[in-house]
């Protein structure tokens, strides 16, 4: 198995999956693809991976469709997306990724969990280049035969295509989204979930002791509620 592997394996045990925090999340990326491609998922393909994310994690229906439809009123207003790079205690690599509709306030928390967990916010271009940006999808498993679909997707951008508990799992690189969604749903493959990563091109191994300072940042971080995910290069 591959780094995708890996690093799926590892986050799948991280308390990123509560309830209302991935509710957040979506109802913002509902907002965004709203804005960006309008309310019809059938023309919009943003939208159409954000209702299988609601739907993946449970999300009710009248949520989603309330959700779309504020997002389309005049009043509603935009989330912007920030990436913020910085080092935790013992040089790991952290990487931030938000959804603000206030940019001020957003800089101003992210800055101090840092200040308050002895790491340090850095400039743009610092850490992201030590991460790969992919895209991955989970389909269905009934009927395929991972081998062969990723011999099959090659062209559209896959790199790397497994199983787990939850069907398949394809990466891919980021910008090969498009290509994949539209030949999945050509393919009449059903997608369960899709959505973006960042994983690290190396990773660093520290003790418990040093793993929990760099922890105590990591939970400040995911609680903050505008924050969409949160990125490192240290070893689990």
């Amino acid at each position: 198995m591959g780094r995708a592997f890996e690093f799926r394996k590892a986050r799948k045990m991280k308390r990123w999956s509560a309830m209302s925090k991935a509710f957040t999340r979506i109802g913002k990326d509902i907002v965004m693809a709203v804005k960006e491609g309008g309310p019809d998922p059938d023309s919009n393909s943003r939208l159409r991976a954000v209702i299988q994310n609601a739907k993946a994690v449970n999300m009710p229906k009248d949520n989603v469709e309330r959700a779309i439809k504020k997002a389309s009123e005049k009043g509603q207003g935009d989330y912007k997306e920030v990436i913020f790079e910085g080092y935790a205690p013992h040089g790991i690599a952290i990487l931030v990724e938000t959804a603000t509709d206030n940019n001020t306030r957003t800089v101003a928390n992210v800055r101090a969990c840092f200040n308050k967990c002895d790491g340090s916010l850095g400039t743009s271009g610092s850490v992201v280049f030590m991460f790969d940006h992919t895209c991955n999808f989970r389909v269905n498993a009934e009927g395929l035969d991972p081998e062969e679909l990723e011999l099959e997707l090659i062209d559209f951008g896959a790199e790397e295509v497994f199983n787990d508990e939850d069907g398949i799992i394809i990466y891919a690189p980021f910008e090969s989204f498009g290509a994949l969604q539209s030949e999945l749903e050509r393919r009449e493959i059903e997608i369960l979930s899709s959505g973006f990563e960042r994983i690290p091109q190396v990773l660093t191994e520290l003790t418990e002791e040093q793993q929990a300072d760099v922890e105590k940042l990591l939970e400040r971080l995911e609680e903050d509620d505008d924050v969409q995910n949160v990125y490192h290069n240290m070893k689990e």
